[in-house]
């Protein structure tokens, strides 16, 4: 892989992670499109830990609060503290995803070595979103209940095949739960954190005993800083951008990326 593979990809997994459009799906279909060769393990490994520290950073406050709103509620043993109850629902929406990647890890694993099935679940993303801008009227903040935490979780835990979007899938659950845009994509990202750091830490521990990194540090610093700072632009642009803006544009762009795949694939 070249550097300016590396720049590049690591640019579109820090943008696609959380713009709602897939990054699973884009970092099986672009390569493939362009004939580029297999990332590999250990870049692999390093743009989804970039990914990773952008959402800590972001939200670095908020997960300050909730961890002490849970120290608070450990000490007093009450329920009543609204950071610890929010930290309580992150865990619940953490639990499917975590179950499922466990329990069909190889089931995965197969999809991503199909490009045509990414391209497919892409039109199911747009199709998502479409619904979910069609079906939310949510005017003002709903508060969160335990079977919605569970709910968006399931989403996020079909999320795990390429082409379905993570982001998308859990504020259109969101949404659909009665959240307005903005709560939904807050507490989409919020619910991201465990995920990507529990799956960046998997990867970097196959990286560790892989061994023989030295002369692939270039690309991988590369990547991992772009997706870095990539992640962190996009997570506050789509924040501003969902306060006023719907979700369709990134539906059409969902599905005509899907179908031109398709396209490809086929003839």
């Amino acid at each position: 892989m070249s550097l300016t593979h590396a720049l590049l990809l690591g640019l579109l997994q820090g943008a696609t992670e959380f713009l709602p459009i897939s990054s699973s799906g884009h970092l099986v279909l672009v390569p493939w499109l362009l004939g580029w060769p297999e990332p590999g393990l250990a870049f692999d490994a390093l743009v989804h830990w970039g990914t990773a520290v952008a959402v800590v950073g972001y939200f670095w406050r908020d997960w300050v609060g909730l961890l002490r709103g849970v120290g608070r509620a450990v000490r007093t043993r009450s329920r009543a503290d609204p950071d610890a109850r929010l930290a309580g629902l992150i865990l619940l929406g953490t639990l499917p995803a975590a179950l499922a990647g466990w329990l069909l890890e190889d089931f995965f694993e197969g999809m991503f070595a199909r490009p045509v099935a990414a391209a497919g679940f892409l039109l199911v993303t747009a199709g998502v979103l479409t619904l979910a801008e069609g079906s939310g009227r949510a005017s003002v903040p709903a508060r969160l209940s335990w079977a919605d935490a569970l709910l968006i979780g399931l989403a996020q835990a079909v999320a795990i095949l390429p082409g379905i979007s993570r982001s998308g899938a859990t504020i259109a659950a969101g949404m659909g739960r009665g959240l307005v845009r903005a709560s939904a994509a807050r507490f989409s990202f919020l619910l991201s954190t465990p995920i990507i750091l529990g799956a960046g830490l998997l990867q970097v521990l196959d990286l560790v005993s892989a061994g023989d990194l030295a002369a692939q540090a270039p690309i991988l610093v590369v990547g991992f800083l772009t997706a870095l700072l990539s992640g962190l632009a996009c997570i506050h642009f789509l924040l501003r951008y969902l306060q006023r803006r719907p979700l369709y544009p990134f539906a059409l762009y969902c599905a005509l990326f899907g179908i031109a795949s398709l396209l490809v694939a086929f003839l």
